[in-house]
């Protein structure tokens, strides 16, 4: 796996699946708030492959109704990708 550049995607795609959207009906939501995402940018926030600006994270929230933090990873241990991701922050 290459490096991880969010750490939000595993929570974005967690909660789209508990809503009960799809990835073309979060993309709708994500629209209708001004941002122009597809539904490829959107499967590369989720699997990470994709980086995601301040705004970015806003749209997201309001679009699944969440408040900010909850795209955030649970105070739980760090994985080894989430590591990989501070490490790579950190070291500069």
């Amino acid at each position: 796996m290459k490096r991880p550049r969010n750490i939000v995607g595993p929570q974005v795609k967690r909660l789209r699946e508990q809503r009960g959207l799809t990835q073309p009906m979060l993309v709708a939501k994500v629209q209708l708030l001004g941002w122009d995402l597809s539904r490829e940018t959107l499967a590369k926030i989720e699997t990470q492959i994709r980086w995601v600006a301040d705004c970015e994270l806003v749209c997201l929230a309001k679009a699944l109704r969440v408040p900010i933090d909850a795209l955030l990873p649970e105070k739980e241990p760090l994985t080894k990708s989430m590591r990989t991701f501070f490490r790579r922050f950190t070291a500069r």
